[in-house]
């Protein structure tokens, strides 16, 4: 359960980005903005998905719609990472 939200995070831009976010640039960057991607908080991942994202997002020539990017602030409010997800669900089978 220690890398569970920052995988969430990952899985979740992806999803919106339409394509495979850069898994390992973003957990570097994560790390640079003071949080542990290991161990994320539900605080660090939100300050990190509201504040720091849309800059690694443009350095990495990605782009995302604000509508995209306030349906992922929320759903990174809303995760719960003692509840397994469907994909997680579906690995197990």
């Amino acid at each position: 359960m220690r890398r569970r939200r920052f995988e969430f995070l990952y899985e979740e831009l992806s999803l919106r980005l339409g394509r495979l976010a850069p898994r390992y640039a973003l957990w570097l960057r994560v790390r640079e903005s003071g949080a542990d991607p290991e161990s994320l908080s539900r605080a660090d991942a939100l300050h990190f998905s509201e504040h720091e994202l849309p800059d690694f997002l443009a350095e990495h020539g990605l782009d995302l719609r604000p509508a995209d990017l306030q349906s992922l602030v929320r759903a990174v409010a809303r995760h719960d990472p003692a509840v397994r997800t469907p994909a997680e669900w579906m690995a197990r089978i």
